[in-house]
């Protein structure tokens, strides 16, 4: 039924409550799964980048998570990409040929336009697939 998984995280709450329905998916299912981390765009003038703007804490992110999968008896492949995440992610989604993505209700950002556009919710209006939201 879902022969690959998406699973796009963050180092949010709601990135590492959404493991749980990944493993419990993924092993029901014998899906492939992909983990991804989007290194963010960063303006040139801001001082103190977020850590969602540094390619090494996002790669540390993915071995981390990749390591907590392999705990699990799940063989994970990590990818780490450079752009907008909502973007990012539906691209992605589409290249592997994904039959679900999974990701947490909030994560760690909204978009720059505003409070009441998420990532997630930016993720459910482009998907090239279904999208399951962890609350």
């Amino acid at each position: 039924m879902f022969k690959t998984v998406l699973f796009p995280i963050d180092q949010s709450r709601e990135a590492r409550e959404a493991a749980d329905v990944v493993t419990n998916l993924v092993q029901k299912y014998g899906s492939r799964l992909v983990l991804l981390s989007v290194v963010e765009e960063t303006a040139t003038d801001v001082a103190e980048p977020d850590a969602m703007q540094s390619s090494e804490i996002v790669s540390q992110l993915l071995s981390s998570a990749q390591s907590l999968f392999s705990q699990q008896g799940i063989e994970c492949e990590i990818l780490e990409r450079q752009g907008k995440p909502a973007f990012t992610i539906c691209d992605v989604a589409d290249d592997i040929g994904a039959d679900l993505i999974i990701m947490g209700c909030r994560g760690l950002g909204l978009t720059e336009e505003g409070a009441s556009d998420s990532v997630t919710t930016r993720v459910i209006n482009l998907s090239p697939c279904p999208v399951l939201v962890v609350p």
